[in-house]
């Protein structure tokens, strides 16, 4: 499988493993099921309820318009899901492999448009013959879709994780408390955070209190809690907190 590195927007570079052809087929093959499942379902419900036959009484262009309801979800599939789950079919979440952008920025909408316009030619018109070439041929294991958008799909089945970055998981009703955090820049806290993680990992209550001193004279910032390892974590929360909302 080939090594994609991607520069993140906290200027780190992150080596990911390229999503393999196996399990991009796999992950359209269970999307495929679930698509094909709806479409069972949603006939069996028309034909129980006895919807089937108000529809075949109707004119034409009546049916037509119900056909087209019914496979409205089908044709955006790809699109919906991966642009309500940011990057991931229910396929992909199961086999665990997302789109991400080149850049190493989150994709946007555009990202997924240009990816499904592009499956006609990968996917529907070739039957997946100019897909397949074009992954495997690819460097990056992009298909045409992916080459225009600037996206590439990758594993998630790695062993890189928050850790090895400045990023901090914080929950979406999370409430920053220390603002004056934006005047430290992402390369000092990359600093405190390896230096933080070392410090805890050591019980270095030394080096965790210069580190708490030093963020104090940089930002003005007084420690409120007390205790050096909940205030460090309070503060990277914090900044990543702010800068993620800029």
């Amino acid at each position: 499988m080939s090594e994609l590195s991607i520069n993140t927007t906290q200027n780190v570079t992150i080596n990911f493993t390229a999503a393999s052809i196996g399990h991009r087929l796999l992950a359209f093959g269970i999307d495929l099921l679930i698509i094909i499942a709806y479409l069972i379902s949603v006939f069996l419900l028309m034909a129980y309820t006895g919807f089937s036959s108000f529809v075949d009484r109707m004119d034409g262009w009546s049916q037509m318009a119900i056909q087209s309801l019914v496979f409205l979800p089908v044709m955006f599939y790809s699109l919906l899901f991966e642009t309500f789950f940011e990057g991931q079919s229910l396929g992909k979440k199961i086999v665990r492999i997302k789109v991400v952008k080149i850049e190493g920025y989150q994709a946007s909408f555009g990202d997924y448009l240009i990816r499904w316009l592009f499956r006609m030619i990968d996917i529907v018109i070739s039957s997946g013959v100019i897909g397949f070439i074009s992954i495997i041929m690819n460097k990056k294991a992009q298909r045409l879709g992916d080459m225009a958008a600037g996206t590439s799909v990758i594993t998630l089945r790695n062993n890189i994780n928050i850790s090895s970055t400045i990023l901090e998981e914080i929950n979406d009703d999370y409430k920053p408390i220390y603002s004056l955090v934006i005047k430290l820049s992402d390369n000092d806290v990359r600093i405190i955070k390896e230096n933080f993680i070392r410090a805890k990992a050591g019980n270095d209550l030394e080096l965790l209190a210069k580190l708490t001193e030093k963020i104090e004279s940089v930002t003005g910032i007084k420690n409120q809690s007390g205790n050096h390892v909940d205030f460090i974590n309070t503060i990277m929360k914090d900044y990543n907190y702010y800068t993620q909302s800029m």
